[in-house]
């Protein structure tokens, strides 16, 4: 067994905040964590930086075909375990699978996952937010099968697929070593969710730490953090990160047939984790 422990979702689905509460806890200072040193346990695998050194001097990850990328994440992920201090965890929207026969995370490196879904209707505004989409946009790109990330010089392209697909991927089979958390159910009750972390990890029940570590990690302190001095994950096509945060924005900004057509693109998983809106 490895010592990676992924924190998967689709992207808009609450992974920063997952990740700021775990470095939090582990940290447990007496004041909230930088989020722009988010990397002292955690990583991103998709950081071109990372890549640089298993391709040829002079050539630059934005010169690499996507086949060529993930030929490499094998080495790249066997680097991130070989140089970590014990679990060290890695952010990833990269569904549970593979591209062309390349595995998109190594098993042997491998401890295991969290995983966070949350309402595609939710994902879809806070998407075309986030990335300058229009809505109907967003709702074709969640619903493509084959859809991904660009090149860009920071960061390699992710394999994503559909919401459906991603969502499926990663919860179809359960497993001990795979955590699936709801980001409603973190916004509703996050003493009671990220308890569930601090279980999973193995840690000594600690409702000290746990208030602290919640309090820190809070939607409102990492906006403000944002505010402050910005945030080194942002796209450059966002005029923010951390947004509004909070569940149903869709009532008030998808039209019924969009709404419509969501369901209809994604209506097993969805009801699977009972997003489906009442009549």
């Amino acid at each position: 067994m490895g010592n990676i422990l992924w924190v998967a979702s689709y992207p808009k689905s609450g992974n920063t905040w997952v990740r700021a509460f775990i470095e939090n806890y582990i940290q447990n200072l007496d004041h909230a964590i930088d989020i722009n040193t988010m990397h002292k346990i955690s990583t991103a695998e998709s950081a071109a930086h990372r890549f640089q050194p298993h391709i040829a001097q002079g050539q630059s990850t934005t010169d690499l075909s996507l086949e060529e990328i993930c030929a490499l994440r094998p080495l790249v992920q066997a680097d991130i375990a070989r140089q970590a201090n014990g679990t060290t965890f890695v952010k990833t929207h990269n569904y549970l699978g593979e591209f062309n026969g390349h595995p998109l995370h190594r098993s042997s490196v491998t401890s295991g996952a969290i995983y966070i879904v949350r309402n595609p209707l939710d994902v879809t505004v806070s998407m075309a937010k986030y990335f300058g989409y229009t809505l109907d946009e967003t709702i074709a790109y969640m619903a493509e099968e084959m859809t991904g990330t660009p090149n860009e010089k920071e960061n390699v392209p992710q394999v994503i697929t559909s919401w459906s697909m991603h969502v499926s991927s990663w919860t179809q089979q359960p497993e001990a070593s795979r955590l699936v958390l709801r980001y409603e159910d973190i916004l509703d009750n996050p003493k009671k969710v990220f308890r569930k972390i601090e279980s999973f990890l193995g840690l000594k029940k600690d409702p000290n730490r746990l208030k602290n570590a919640i309090k820190h990690s809070s939607f409102a302190q990492l906006k403000a953090q944002e505010a402050k001095k910005g945030f080194v994950e942002k796209h450059e096509n966002a005029n923010s990160f951390f947004r509004k945060g909070s569940k149903n924005q869709w009532r008030e900004v998808l039209s019924d047939e969009q709404v419509a057509r969501i369901i209809e693109n994604h209506k097993e998983q969805m009801e699977r984790f009972k997003y489906i809106p009442a009549k």
